[in-house]
């Protein structure tokens, strides 16, 4: 939808049309609720001055008789909506000096601003905006070449709630000349009841190129030669309103004529080990074409790790036996490094179970996109198959059942489908199972009964209304220690929902297990959807797990720059939009206690034994180790790089093992392989870490 821009405002509570020739000192000016006084303002060519009594604050902006000066004002919305703005000015002399108004980067045409009598005078002139919810931008900018008024400050009234229709899905995404590092795309406008504001090209949920509403094509020019992408198109409105994606278009673009290998890694060192594991790590490598695709381990002439990181751990070793490794560079056309220098270690002696670097135990089963896990009390365990909709239970020896369909799950052809599962704490009185599955119009969680034998065939909603889409849509669900049910909800694409308390999306969120919110929950009193955050600011969340003080983790996918593992806070604000892991206006935000870069982790699902952190990389395709230590963690053991791919849910067992899945075949109907979408069961060496 459009955002519709005009300035005005009421300013200390005046009718505007009252307050055209008030002549107000600095010492008597009082700032209403909603002002953004000039002087907080971001000035380019303009200065803030104050030799012209009448205004508010601390001076005004005088745009020095230039065009393109401009100030630019954070207005902090606390509603998406309607917005009125008023902008107080004077202009002393008997011309018009427009100014172009432009809010979040979008052009909200010219605002006139005719002369007021005297450089005393102060008048207002209004716009109507379309703000979100959170920090918006907006920019007045001289339009004359004598510059722009006298301008004192912009106050902020909400007027009307937000337009919540979306733009259609944009229709025949195309594909043409595909180079390297770049390719053009095409597609046929969306349409919207107010206006198309921007295109987003997306690979995934994350953003590779961004256009304005009135352009319908893009050259991609930031991609890595030999690589293969899926790539989509969506359309959003001013409110902020996503349409759903358009038909997803594969891409592979072809290698560059690029022939030089990378640069040897170096200081290749051992940094831990355990009876049958051994931790490296070494420095990285650079490449003339500017990436790094991989690096490979080897242990002789076998390559025994793949990974993106610049450190890994070789598991699946003999205890007390020494073992050589080197390792290699990739670029993304397949040129090798030398090798690095060779390191030799020893593995420990060391017996015992719970805790450290886990070792392969055996293969369960095969499974289609297993998502999320979850141990009855008999040992058995339930699994959630996310784009067919099926839960399974599966015995410890492999042994698998399909229980049934989950009625009303639908795939979004992205993130959504069947996600979460957390078994009642209750089970052997209630046999109560709830489930986060995407529907026909939201996300929701619900309910079903499993008594071990036969599956409920209907479900009971616990809390519906979550907004979804094709990506974003979080979806891990677990009990905590508290016996309060938490969720990971995503913002379903739209930036604005994490920091709006009033949205369900971007949060973590707490409730009982009867759906209602807990009185203790730290926005309780402010009513609505509120009651049910936990902790917020966040863009899609993935794992739930808690330590042995009972504090809870949380792993969440970054946009560009940084994925994160949260400690996660009551009330807490972990800064998306704004901050992305420890980039961006972090200012009063909970900063994470450790980032990777977007293209080697994808965190997902998450456990903890005995105060050690596993974190199931989707991205990066590796398991992950840290030990918690106080109110941070250690080093991070990178385990089982490449082995079997998408990494997507790590859960312990009664019996003192963990379970982890893959799903590498992330498109609807996949099919399982020998290879791909299985679950392994881990063991622990239990052997200290000695990193």
């Amino acid at each position: 939808m459009a955002r519709r821009s005009t300035l005005s405002a009421l300013f200390a509570g005046t009718a505007a049309t009252a307050l055209g020739c008030a002549l107000l000192t600095p010492a008597t000016a009082t700032a209403a609720t909603g002002d953004y006084e000039s002087e907080n303002a971001t000035l380019s060519q303009a200065k803030i001055a104050t030799n012209h009594s009448g205004y508010s604050g601390k001076g005004f902006v005088d745009f020095d008789n230039l065009v393109g000066s401009y100030a630019d004002y954070s207005v902090n919305a606390a509603q998406a909506g309607t917005h009125t703005l008023t902008f107080r000015y004077a202009n002393g002399t008997a011309d018009d000096r427009p100014m172009k108004l432009v809010v979040d980067g979008g052009d909200k045409g010219t605002v006139s601003f005719p002369g007021t009598g005297s450089w005393t005078t102060w008048k207002t002139v209004t716009a109507t905006v379309q703000l979100t919810a959170g920090v918006n931008h907006v920019r007045t900018i001289s339009a004359s070449a004598n510059g722009g008024p006298n301008t004192d400050k912009i106050t902020d009234a909400f007027s009307a709630p937000a337009d919540s229709e979306p733009p259609t899905p944009p229709k025949n995404f195309q594909v043409s000349n595909i180079r390297p590092t770049a390719a053009d795309f095409r597609w046929e406008a969306a349409t919207d009841n107010v206006g198309v504001t921007r295109y987003e090209i997306n690979r995934g949920g994350n953003t590779l190129k961004v256009v304005d509403g009135k352009t319908t094509s893009a050259t991609v020019d930031q991609l890595t030669p030999n690589t293969s992408y899926d790539i989509s198109v969506t359309a959003y409105d001013a409110a902020g309103n996503p349409s759903q994606p358009s038909n997803v278009v594969g891409v592979k673009t072809p290698p560059s004529d690029d022939k030089t290998p990378p640069s040897v890694p170096g200081s290749l060192k051992v940094t831990g080990s355990t009876s049958d594991s051994i931790s490296l790590s070494w420095k990285a490598s650079t490449d003339d074409g500017g990436s790094i695709a991989g690096y490979d381990v080897y242990q002789g002439d076998k390559v025994v790790s793949t990974t993106a990181q610049t450190s890994a751990t070789v598991t699946d070793l003999k205890p007390n036996t020494s073992y050589t490794f080197t390792v290699k560079a990739r670029d993304p056309n397949g040129n090798a490094s030398a090798a690095s220098n060779a390191v030799t270690a020893k593995t420990t002696n060391n017996t015992g179970a719970g805790g450290g670097i886990p070792s392969y135990d055996k293969d369960i089963t095969k499974v289609d996109l297993g998502w999320a896990v979850g141990f009855l009390p008999n040992g058995n365990a339930l699994v959630t198959e996310r784009d067919r909709f099926e839960l399974l239970q599966i015995s410890p020896d492999g042994k698998k059942k399909t229980l049934g369909k989950i009625p009303g799950a639908v795939t979004t052809k992205g993130e959504g489908g069947l996600l979460g599962l957390a078994i009642s704490p209750q089970w052997n009185t209630d046999h109560a199972v709830y489930l986060y599955h995407t529907s026909s119009s939201d996300n929701r969680i619900v309910k079903v009964t499993y008594d071990g034998t036969t599956l409920s065939k209907t479900t009971t909603p616990v809390l519906t209304g979550l907004a979804k889409h094709q990506y974003h849509n979080g979806g891990r669900i677990a009990f905590g220690p508290d016996g309060k049910l938490y969720a990971t909800v995503g913002d379903a694409k739209v930036k604005a929902n994490a920091q709006n308390k009033s949205s369900l999306n971007g949060k973590i969120l707490r409730l009982n297990p009867d759906g209602s919110a807990p009185s203790d929950n730290p926005f309780y009193a402010t009513g609505g959807n509120a009651r049910y955050v936990w902790s917020y600011g966040h863009r899609n969340p993935q794992g739930l797990a808690w330590d042995s003080q009972g504090r809870l983790w949380s792993s969440e996918f970054g946009e560009s720059s940084q994925d994160e593992l949260n400690l996660i806070q009551k009330g807490g604000n972990y800064g998306w939009s704004a901050c992305e892991g420890t980039i961006g206006d972090c200012k009063g935000t909970i900063a994470p206690k450790k980032t990777w870069p977007t293209s080697q982790a994808g965190p997902s699902g998450i456990e903890i034994v005995n105060d050690w952190i596993y974190i199931a990389a989707v991205t990066g395709k590796q398991l992950f180790a840290t030990q918690i230590k106080g109110d941070g963690i250690g080093d991070v053991s990178a385990v089982f790089s490449g082995r079997w791919g998408r990494l997507r849910s790590v859960t312990k067992t009664p019996d003192g093992h963990l379970w982890v899945t893959s799903t590498n075949n992330d498109k609807l109907g996949g099919t399982p392989d020998t290879i791909d979408n299985v679950v392994v069961q881990l063991k622990f060496p239990g052997a200290a870490f000695a990193g």
